[in-house]
């Protein structure tokens, strides 16, 4: 005869076993967690009333939006959370899943699943099974998402009446794989498990000790040295700061106060911007190629005669290395050292900064000259590139990011910038982004480039912003394609009273890479009226046709409340930005397109891409 956990434990540990749907609310709230985006369903149900007590469970517009609200999460607050119901639900998060994994986030996709009660032979709601098939298939959703390289795992029940089951444990395990790892886990949760009890855990202390930092690599001190070595001898050394120090602030802000204590100028790259302030002296900008306009370009070309490059991408991205046209100087340059950041949270790196720390601080790295008289030449730079603007110029992505640096440096807070991909995205490389509370002021997906994220970001953002109590101005910017793709979103700005202000660049067509005429390049109506639509979400639509207008709707929507303002954006080569310029003569070149071959060899100086 089988005996129960009571009978075979005893009374006491009997009654220590707590839920599990208890001990995930808890587990979440130890990585940091404070709030879940999803939306309901019936095989969530119960999971959902676990986790409200002690966590706030957010509506969102649809299961995508909550995953792109979900890594958003994971920028700011270190771990994302998205609740889902079974397959109907955690299929269509798969695009959400796709930019974590590209991106490098660690997000938990938490979806309900059938009870273990309840698998039999017979098709369950909600389960992919076409009505020939001679089979169910239970496991479309976990299948899908470790096609995408994801760890995923539906929780276990109990096994034996006299031992409990270990599906909290298991959770701890998924969550650990994602925190330390950075990477998205996806976890499904029978629902007949939730409200049975679960083997007690023991938690680590705090999030360090269950990362138990232990570098088993030496060598360390060779590489600094060699590091110092190179420094010494250079006379405009130059550090090159990569996106995979996005998540690691700590050492991040390390490389900075080294930079600072010995004058060394440093730049970051495309993926990374955002994550330094421009303002500082010492910083010379985003740095890619032929497609940059950091005001840092001159010392990054001419100048820099040793480069310590740092936390860059291991596989170099076409987007991020100047689209393979061979301009990117810091790829390029004869005396460089790369710390890419091999080990477990860039320990490596670490290591080797904790010796130059300790070695510099006794013997100071002579201050280099040409360095020097670039650095305190940048306020001149800076005046020079900031051309006069004229009040009654129109708008177009050609001036847009220079109003929105004359308007940023009027306001009390500068602005965190969300820029939708298309050429939204590419103008906004132009901004000057400035340091703030958050620690980051550009959000986008560069390497992925999922188009419509940027107000399910921005719903994240603004939640964080308020859980810090921060006031910070958010300005998303879109074009009206991106923007159509999520507008749904609105209704839970509306709800959280969001602090909002929304550049809609309006031509009316997906533009961005356009090579025809045919009716998919179309993506709006003459007719829509945007400020209509805002004014339903309880927000103000303005319409702004000069760079004065602009400027003083700025200054005004900064102040607080959900804002849209339509900027009628023409599509004529000399209106778009430089950026976008280039990069459409890109996306002809790699099609064949004979006009843009001739424009892309001509503007990297090739004859033949190499």
């Amino acid at each position: 005869m089988t005996s129960s956990i009571q009978e075979n434990f005893g009374l006491q540990y009997h009654n220590s076993l707590p839920q599990l749907g208890h001990s995930i609310a808890e587990l979440l709230q130890f990585f940091g967690a404070n709030r879940v985006y999803g939306v309901g369903g019936d095989f969530v149900a119960n999971l959902i009333n676990s986790l409200e007590s002690t966590l706030a469970v957010l509506p969102s517009s649809n299961e995508m939006h909550a995953g792109f609200s979900a890594c958003a999460q994971a920028e700011v607050a270190g771990l994302g959370v998205c609740l889902m119901t079974y397959t109907v639900g955690s299929l269509p998060c798969i695009s959400a899943a796709a930019l974590a994994r590209t991106e490098g986030l660690p997000v938990i996709f938490l979806s309900g699943a059938p009870g273990e009660n309840e698998i039999a032979q017979h098709a369950l709601h909600h389960t992919v099974h076409p009505h020939s098939a001679w089979h169910t298939d239970l496991n479309a959703a976990l299948n899908a998402f470790k096609a995408l390289g994801i760890r995923a795992e539906r929780l276990q029940g109990q096994r034996h009446t006299g031992q409990p089951n270990i599906a909290a444990e298991q959770c701890l395990s998924l969550l650990s794989h994602a925190y330390i790892n950075r990477q998205p886990v996806y976890i499904e949760i029978p629902r007949d498990l939730v409200n049975l009890a679960t083997q007690a855990l023991s938690l680590p202390a705090n999030l360090d000790a269950l990362l138990a930092p232990r570098l088993n690599l030496t060598g360390a001190e060779f590489i600094a040295a060699e590091i110092i070595e190179k420094l010494a001898h250079s006379s405009a050394p130059l550090l090159f700061l990569g996106e995979k120090l996005r998540l690691n602030p700590a050492l991040l802000a390390s490389l900075v106060q080294l930079c600072k204590r010995h004058q060394i100028p440093y730049a970051v790259t495309w993926f990374a911007k955002g994550m330094v302030d421009e303002a500082d002296a010492l910083c010379l900008g985003c740095y890619n190629g032929v497609f940059s306009h950091t005001i840092g370009k001159i010392y990054i070309e001419t100048m820099a005669d040793y480069v310590l490059e740092i936390g860059t991408s291991i596989f170099p991205s076409d987007t991020n290395n100047a689209f393979g046209s061979q301009t990117h100087a810091i790829d390029n340059h004869p005396n460089k050292t790369m710390l890419k950041g091999t080990a477990m949270w860039e320990q490596d790196i670490l290591a080797v900064i904790s010796i130059l720390d300790t070695i510099t601080q006794l013997t100071p790295i002579p201050r280099s000259q040409p360095a020097s008289d670039f650095i305190n030449n940048k306020p001149a730079l800076i005046d020079e590139n900031r051309q006069r603007l004229e009040p009654l110029e129109p708008l177009s992505y050609a001036n847009l990011a220079k109003v929105i640096n004359a308007a940023q440096i009027t306001l009390p807070r500068p602005y965190i910038f969300i820029p939708e991909v298309g050429n939204a995205f590419f103008a906004s490389f132009e901004l000057e982004t400035l340091g703030n509370q958050l620690g980051r002021s550009f959000f986008a997906n560069p390497w992925y480039a999922a188009m419509g994220t940027s107000l399910p970001y921005a719903r994240a953002i603004a939640d964080e912003l308020q859980w810090q109590q921060c006031q910070q101005p958010i300005l998303v910017i879109t074009g009206d394609g991106g923007f159509n793709f999520q507008s749904n979103e609105l209704i839970n700005l509306q709800k959280q009273n969001a602090n909002i202000t929304i550049l809609y660049m309006r031509n009316n067509v997906f533009h961005l890479g356009k090579a025809g005429n045919a009716p998919i390049y179309h993506c709006n109506h003459q007719g829509f009226d945007p400020k209509i639509l805002i004014q339903a979400y309880g927000g103000v639509g303005h319409v702004c046709q000069t760079i004065t207008e602009l400027l003083d709707t700025l200054k005004r929507t900064a102040t607080g409340g959900l804002h849209l303002i339509e900027i009628n954006t023409p599509i004529a080569l000399e209106q778009q930005s430089e950026i976008s310029r280039k990069l459409n003569s890109y996306i002809g070149f790699k099609n064949g397109d004979p006009t843009a071959m001739r424009q892309w060899q001509s503007l990297c100086g090739n004859s033949q891409e190499k």
